[in-house]
């Protein structure tokens, strides 16, 4: 990142050399040098000194942030009105942006503590994710999430798969074995637009009927792969696949960056025509894997079983799933309507 002369900002960089160093994944170092830099903007529009930033000069960054106007097509994070106008930013890229921001201050404070630098984002109380005690087997795993202050509220949506209908258009509109295998590894796999992309030739065992996946924060999960997934998988390999040394599965078929691995940007131009061409509005990615996640819950799959095919780091994100299913919500009615029924008898 450069500042508005030109040259490079090199508190900024040694923050991010820093995150590199703690192996942050490159998406979240990205998502962070993007935060700096709206951060960044807004020192240079406003005249502020990074080291004389106050709580009360945050409060104003925030207001910028959910009003700065911008173009419809700035992607997921933009909240928009029906004639085309963005309003800002979402409360959760908010959040993220000060997260970035006080890692950011801690890590000047860290490398320079001599230097009257104050965080200018307040930590806020403690929240437990659950219970555990102090002492005793489990009271090493109870886990400490300190919030910000400012953190702003978001409101907490279930997700939302895609009908079965527009599931078979989307499928369907895919015209290369590729970006079937792509769609099916979210649809029948639960896997992350992101874990696809990282995905190598030796992660598929096809013997096996497996694929190992690299998640969130490191993590690797082995997830069953469905038949039409490793048939789509074994196509383009053989197929459409250009020859290349690189260990990625998933490459570019064309053009100069032939044979380059594929990138979120262009899986993310795959989408965008494919969705527009079937009609889906919502044939994205992360809605393929909501699908995923929705059909495995209504078919009965145990929650821990589904935290570990999808990768979930804590049961609250997986349980959403279980909870929107309609035969899950039926079958706990019609348990808690009999056991009333049976108090009404004996009362």
């Amino acid at each position: 990142m450069v500042g508005p002369d030109g040259a490079p900002v090199p508190e900024v960089a040694s923050y991010l050399d820093f995150l590199a160093a703690r192996a942050f994944s490159r998406h979240t170092i990205r998502a962070y040098a993007l935060d700096m830099l709206a951060f960044w903007r807004w020192l240079t529009a406003t005249g502020r000194e990074p080291g004389a930033v106050a709580v009360t000069d945050m409060l104003e960054f925030i207001r910028g942030e959910q009003t700065r106007p911008g173009p419809a097509d700035q992607g997921p994070d933009v909240i928009r009105f029906a004639d085309g106008l963005s309003t800002g930013m979402t409360a959760r890229t908010i959040n993220r942006r000060l997260a970035a921001i006080y890692g950011f201050y801690e890590h000047v404070q860290r490398q320079e503590p001599d230097r009257p630098v104050r965080n200018p984002v307040p930590r806020g109380q403690v929240n437990r994710s659950w219970r555990a005690p102090r002492r005793g087997l489990l009271g090493h795993t109870q886990q400490r999430v300190s919030r910000s202050e400012l953190r702003l509220r978001t409101p907490r949506r279930l997700p939302r798969g895609l009908e079965p209908d527009e599931v078979q258009r989307l499928v369907e509109s895919l015209r290369t074995y590729r970006d079937k295998a792509i769609a099916l590894l979210m649809l029948y796999g639960g896997l992350r637009s992101c874990e696809v992309l990282s995905l190598e030739l030796r992660d598929v065992d096809m013997g096996e009927r497996a694929g190992r996946v690299l998640g969130k924060g490191g993590a690797e999960r082995v997830v069953p792969l469905d038949e039409d997934v490793l048939r789509a998988i074994h196509h383009y390999i053989l197929r459409e696949r250009p020859d290349s040394e690189r260990p990625e599965l998933f490459l570019v078929a064309k053009g100069k960056h032939r044979g380059q691995p594929l990138t979120a940007g262009g899986l993310r131009t795959v989408f965008r025509y494919h969705r527009t061409r079937a009609n889906v509005p919502d044939g994205n990615p992360h809605r393929l894997r909501h699908t995923f996640g929705t059909n495995m819950a209504q078919a009965g799959v145990d929650a821990h079983v589904l935290k570990s095919l999808m990768g979930h780091a804590n049961i609250d994100s997986t349980q959403a799933y279980v909870h929107l299913s309609p035969a899950h919500l039926r079958r706990q009615y019609d348990d808690a309507q009999a056991r009333i029924r049976d108090r009404d008898a004996r009362g």
